[in-house]
């Protein structure tokens, strides 16, 4: 939902360079075996003198780096995306066709959450399907200010107007609230 933290783009940095230096590995060692680059014997042993492991060993551990490699290619995946994902709900009536985003639809939540007391910056996501939305706020606050007036004010004021705008009976609400830092960065 936010944008990335130093930490977690450092982590993804060193991630990244990490998994280049192994592919690289693993490519000299393939064009090795394969006989495409001379630099290293294929045949001779690693560490010499010592028995090599029965080749039911090898293919386990074979077969565990490929899951291994499949699970952090995974993961790293799973880093790119940044959110719940906002759709566009569709209504057909004898009228004619409507179609809204509902990310337009919480916008004004997110405006006036950020006039409340206390509260430094907001941002609404809408997830769901028309029938079934869900709603996730990530308010920052300043550090002396209270997150239960604020969800008071919130609960009383803001979530009534959205129910009423977008004429649902509930909306379920996912609230995270963050403290506000001298180095806090707009969510926008």
């Amino acid at each position: 939902m936010t944008g990335p933290r130093r930490p977690a783009r450092l982590n993804r940095t060193l991630l990244a360079a990490i998994g280049v230096a192994l592919l690289a590995v693993g490519g000299f060692t393939l064009a090795t075996h394969f006989r495409v680059l001379h630099l290293v014997d294929p045949g001779a042993p690693v560490v010499p003198a010592v028995d090599p492991p029965p080749a039911w060993a090898l293919y386990a551990a074979a077969g565990m780096a490929v899951l291994v490699g499949l699970l952090a290619l995974r993961w790293l995946l799973a880093q790119a995306v940044r959110g719940p994902s906002s759709p566009t709900w569709r209504e057909d009536t004898d009228l004619g066709h409507t179609e809204l985003s509902a990310n337009t639809a919480v916008a004004p939540l997110a405006e006036e959450l950020r006039t409340y007391p206390g509260v430094h910056e907001a941002r609404a996501t809408l997830t769901g399907p028309r029938d079934a939305p869900e709603l996730a706020l990530i308010i920052v606050i300043e550090q002396d200010a209270d997150p239960a007036d604020v969800r008071h004010q919130l609960e009383d004021e803001g979530l009534p107007r959205l129910r009423q705008a977008l004429e649902l009976d509930t909306v379920p609400t996912d609230i995270e609230f963050r403290f506000a830092t001298a180095t806090t960065r707009s969510l926008r």
